[in-house]
């Protein structure tokens, strides 16, 4: 059993995590095109779990391959489950707002997110479901809120109340998803102890900081921001 449950930033809103019972997961791993995708990602096939927020590319775009390499369990929104199991994909459990499933000793439960959703096939833009943020519940308790691709909106408050989340993973790049200027008021909502910043930094256009979130915060509790890069690995 591991002491610790491990965060490695794969980029834009992908994670690599190893819990403290060594069930290794993957969320929205955006993986072949990916330029800053750590080398030890890519060819990786010891996987349990794999969770989609949302059908964009940058999330669900290698599912199909890291199905067929991992034989992992994938949790996705229905519509977009429903996508992938007609291209073959297998071991995948559909979920919706409000849902929860259970994973050996981790639950997942799906929650909103103000964003949008299509999947890419061809040339063609199929409607991939609403996209979602997650609320997860690691074996010893931890509870960890990956926002998915987001905008700030109001009941962030309800995820506070309902889950009680003490780290939040929180899109700050800006253009697609919310700026450190609406994350630090998302930071408030939830009232959690750590942020760590997603959807950042890879291309220019994404133009976000950790150190801006640090500054809007600043008039706030004090929280602990991490200053990530890709492929560095958190410990909590």
């Amino acid at each position: 059993m591991n002491k610790h449950i491990t965060f490695q930033w794969i980029g834009f809103g992908g994670f690599y995590i190893n819990t403290i019972t060594n069930k290794k997961i993957l969320i929205d791993p955006w993986i072949k095109n990916n330029p800053v995708c750590p080398e030890s990602i890519k060819n990786i096939q010891d996987i349990d779990y794999i969770f989609i927020t949302h059908a964009h590319r940058d999330h669900a775009e290698d599912i199909i391959w890291l199905s067929e390499q991992t034989k992992a369990t994938i949790v996705a929104g229905w519509e977009l489950a429903f996508i992938l199991e007609k291209k073959g994909v297998k071991n995948i459990l559909p979920i919706n707002k409000g849902g929860t499933r259970k994973l050996d000793n981790i639950s997942i439960t799906a929650v909103h997110a103000d964003h949008s959703g299509a999947y890419v096939d061809g040339d063609s833009i199929l409607y991939g479901g609403e996209p979602m943020g997650y609320v997860i519940k690691f074996e010893d308790g931890l509870v960890v809120y990956h926002a998915g691709d987001t905008n700030i909106f109001s009941d962030m408050t309800l995820i506070k109340e309902l889950y009680k989340p003490t780290i939040a993973l929180l899109p700050i790049g800006d253009v697609y998803t919310m700026s450190p200027y609406e994350a630090a008021k998302a930071v408030e909502l939830l009232d959690v102890e750590e942020v760590i910043p997603t959807h950042f930094g890879v291309f220019d256009f994404l133009t976000g900081k950790p150190c801006e979130l640090v500054t809007f915060l600043a008039s706030y509790k004090k929280v602990h921001v991490h200053d990530i890069s890709p492929g560095e690995i958190i410990t909590l």
